[in-house]
């Protein structure tokens, strides 16, 4: 299958490690997806949890299958296990497998201070 040919929906906060290790797989090969920002909008997390069955995130649907809490690691293995894409050699351009650092947690409480989000701690 052609990575044009997937359909992917990612459940990612604004600042913290394991989104943006998402975002850097979803670069490394080029793939368009939906971003669902759950901190900015919480409608968002309301339907990641929905289709989820639990609170956690990233979440990255990709073709209708849920990949609940996920690394980016995780969703590089699982495109490549389905052969929906073939691997790279590549190095991404960020850790796929690195939790939030201190500076984005600061910035989700400095985001949630202005009233801009509702800031939830896992």
């Amino acid at each position: 299958m052609a990575a044009e040919e997937l359909n992917i929906i990612a459940y990612l906060k604004t600042h913290c490690g394991w989104s943006e290790g998402v975002r850097a797989i979803m670069r490394k090969y080029d793939l368009s997806f939906e971003e669902k920002d759950i901190i900015q909008n919480p409608a968002f997390r309301w339907e990641m949890e929905q289709k989820s069955g639990q609170p956690l995130s990233p979440c990255v649907e990709v073709n209708g299958e849920m990949l609940a809490d996920v690394s980016g690691e995780e969703v590089e293995q699982y495109l490549v296990e389905k052969g929906l894409l073939d691997a790279r050699e590549a190095a991404p351009d960020a850790p796929i497998d690195s939790s939030c650092t201190d500076e984005q947690h600061a910035a989700m409480e400095r985001e949630a201070a202005k009233g801009t989000i509702r800031f939830i701690q896992e």
